[in-house]
């Protein structure tokens, strides 16, 4: 099976879900600078929640555009990641409403934590599907980030409970761990096409 329409729905997805965190903003209640205060820590919340969904769209863009085809496996490892990707704007809000609550902070975690999980799985089901020496499996190499991500989240989610904002912070951390675009596979496919 081709694997066109997967990546048509995996983008019209994700473009969704950014587009409903946006409208989930609050407007100021003011018409100056000074009205925006109030709202800086739910703005930054919302750049945080769009750079995540940014950098699941472009890694997954990264990621179809090394394997060949899609079995049934992949399109339902597909469906797995966008459920919790989907949930990304209900934490965004949640934490928005409780003003960074403990619970809604964790929450916002365990969601971060099961998409990575849920983008391994399919990023192992495609390298299977393409074989031990597909250009996927040549890319991903060790992947550190993805070792190491997970763990930054369940320590976030474990201080949840105590400290909100470095849990907040510890997010915004592997946010930037993964914001440079993963260049591994396109150096890959770089080096195949010469």
């Amino acid at each position: 099976m081709g694997k066109g329409r997967l990546e048509a729905f995996s983008d019209g997805v994700i473009a969704i879900l950014i587009t409903i965190m946006v409208l989930d903003l609050r407007v100021p209640g003011g018409g100056s600078w000074s009205a925006l205060s109030p709202l800086a820590p739910v703005l930054l919340t919302y750049v945080l929640s769009f750079v995540y969904l940014g950098i699941y769209w472009s890694n997954h863009h990264h990621m179809l555009h090394a394997s060949s085809r899609v079995t049934g496996s992949i399109l339902w490892a597909n469906l797995h990641l966008l459920f919790w990707l989907s949930l990304v704007p209900w934490s965004t809000a949640w934490m928005d409403q409780t003003h960074f609550g403990p619970t809604p902070v964790a929450a916002y975690g365990v969601i971060l934590l099961m998409a990575a999980m849920a983008y391994w799985v399919l990023q192992q089901l495609i390298i299977r599907s393409q074989g031990a020496q597909s250009l996927l499996r040549r890319a991903v190499g060790r992947d550190w980030k993805g070792k190491v991500s997970p763990c930054l989240y369940l320590i976030a989610i474990g201080v949840s409970g105590r400290w909100p904002y470095l849990s907040l912070a510890t997010y915004a951390l592997v946010a930037m761990i993964w914001l440079v675009p993963d260049r591994r596979i396109e150096r890959t496919l770089s080096a195949v096409s010469h």
